[in-house]
């Protein structure tokens, strides 16, 4: 029995044609990511922490991790 599938076709990626389309895709997926990634770590560092009440902050200490409040 003769076999007509040839292999050829828009799927039939072998090689290095189907490792180049496969890099490139991965490549543009990390860049993308990265970019986005980027975009987030801007937008967020403009948002700072109000400190309204700073007496009320607990120390801990490390060493014997008990909690110690500044008294001034």
């Amino acid at each position: 029995m003769e076999n007509n599938f040839k292999g050829s076709g828009i799927f039939s990626l072998d090689g290095i044609t189907g490792m180049l389309i496969a890099t490139v895709l991965l490549l543009s997926i990390l860049a993308g990511l990265t970019v986005w990634g980027l975009g987030v770590q801007n937008a967020n560092q403009q948002k700072f922490y109000k400190i309204t009440d700073e007496k009320s902050i607990k120390m801990i200490d490390t060493t014997s991790g008990t909690h110690r409040v500044l008294v001034n």
